[in-house]
């Protein structure tokens, strides 16, 4: 017997998980509501009016998750929700705006969201929580353990790499530039996902009884692949001979450790060190579930969902200009 439509609000729909997983929503028959930071500045009618057409079939209600009366007031408006889906997060990882998007917002939403009788939530979270050592990782874990602990039906949502996140060296490939490794590029390996499959297995959640009260890490299909197999097959794509460029890790600690002093006097330096020491997590430490016994990241033990690889999104990039706008979130 198929579900019942649902009436879901759905956060961080302008991002581009978030505008999938809103696609997929759809497709399922779900109602659903958006729920977006209004725009402001010469641009704001422009641009409200571009998100409202990218999210066709769903309905947009501008308020700032940050403002726990708007919340109440203007979002969830007296009426009736069966779940939330959120898909928002901290747009530089920095300690003051993880803190305050990553945990004070979401529980903000929640509380709202469970006046307005919802029953269930879809966290997208990140797997790289499994190890943390950086603010927004303890501002995310600390905002999962208040979901868990909410009495709400609860799916958390722990994907691997995004596409987005390793298309960044596409262009200085093109450019005939090499390659950029941390030390020889194989001691770090990850399971993409591409944002569609990622949507796809976030709509499940609503309506898989296995997937309700779990944490759920998630890659894409196929192999685990290292940075250096993500460089050979750019260049093989490109009919280019192989080009990489080696930088140590430690060159990073010497960053963080300079910006970190500086950073005692100058607030700029301070978040820059931030985003080094985000940079290097990422350079030396694995996207892949963590086991705690082997104190190492096991591939197998990775679940896979979805079609798309790596591979499939490179082999469209490298003949057009597709590849996704990173943003904010270049450092990742």
């Amino acid at each position: 017997m198929p579900t019942a439509p649902l009436r879901v609000m759905l956060l961080g729909a302008t991002g581009t998980i978030g505008a999938a997983t809103v696609r997929a929503l759809l497709r399922q028959g779900h109602e659903v509501v958006c729920l977006l930071r209004p725009r402001h500045g010469p641009n704001a009618l422009a641009s409200s009016q571009n998100i409202q057409q990218q999210l066709a079939g769903a309905q947009v209600r501008w308020v700032d998750p940050c403002d726990a009366t708007a919340l109440v007031r203007d979002g969830f408006a007296d009426t009736k929700f069966d779940a939330l889906v959120s898909c928002m997060a901290s747009r530089t990882g920095l300690p003051a705006d993880a803190w305050r998007v990553d945990h004070q917002a979401h529980v903000q939403v929640l509380d709202a969201a469970k006046q307005a009788g919802v029953r269930q939530m879809v966290l997208l979270s990140a797997i790289c929580v499994q190890k943390p050592l950086l603010a927004f990782q303890h501002a995310k874990l600390a905002f999962e353990q208040a979901l868990m602990a909410s009495g709400l039906t609860y799916s958390i949502v722990r994907p691997t790499a995004f596409f987005k996140s390793l298309s960044g060296q596409l262009q200085r490939v093109k450019q005939g530039q090499a390659f950029l490794l941390f030390g020889d590029g194989q001691g770090t390996a990850c399971k993409p996902i591409s944002d569609e499959d990622l949507a796809d297995f976030m709509a499940s959640c609503l309506t898989d009884d296995n997937k309700h009260n779990r944490i759920l890490p998630i890659g894409g299909p196929g192999p685990a692949i290292t940075p250096r197999q993500q460089g050979e097959k750019l260049f093989a794509l490109m009919g280019q001979p192989e080009k990489f460029k080696s930088v140590p890790v430690a060159l990073l600690d010497v960053i963080i450790g300079v910006l970190s002093v500086l950073g005692k006097l100058m607030p700029a330096a301070a978040n820059k060190a931030e985003l080094a020491r985000i940079g290097r997590y990422y350079a030396t430490e694995s996207m892949l579930v963590w086991n705690p016994t082997t104190q190492r990241y096991d591939a197998d033990a990775t679940p896979s969902h979805g079609t798309q690889t790596l591979f499939d999104a490179y082999a469209q990039w490298v003949h057009t200009d597709s590849a996704p706008e990173r943003g904010d979130h270049a450092v990742f």
